[in-house]
């Protein structure tokens, strides 16, 4: 995994108080908000574990496969629907900035999420 001192989910707090405390398995994420900033953070550290942990099991692939020439460099939340602390259900409309092979690119998505059992789960693209 990837070293980082400030957090890459875009708060701008520390990466150990802030996604880094989800990604140990010291706090969950309380909102959907919450964890597609740590998800977006685990791609940019390389953490696979809490990406498939933090993955439907019905959508979830079986690997993540982290291409060596992309890097992930910004996060942008466009809009959010419900994903709040007392619902079960909610989007995430983001952009997440990346290099390519020197080439910058936008990653545009919708997230659907899901509570279970107390957890957030990402889904799926809406």
């Amino acid at each position: 995994m990837t070293a980082v001192t400030t957090c890459p989910c875009g708060l701008g707090e520390p990466y150990e108080t802030c996604c880094g405390a989800f990604h140990s398995g010291l706090k969950s994420a309380p909102t959907a908000e919450a964890l597609m900033r740590s998800r977006f953070a685990a791609f940019v550290v390389g953490d696979e574990a809490y990406l498939l942990a933090t993955w439907h099991p019905t959508t979830r692939p079986k690997r993540v496969d982290f291409d060596p020439d992309q890097r992930w460099t910004g996060l942008e939340i466009l809009e959010r629907t419900g994903g709040g602390l007392l619902q079960n259900t909610g989007t995430v409309e983001f952009r997440a900035h990346y290099r390519w092979r020197e080439q910058r690119e936008v990653l545009h998505e919708n997230s659907r999420f899901v509570r279970e059992d107390g957890r957030w789960l990402y889904v799926s693209p809406s």
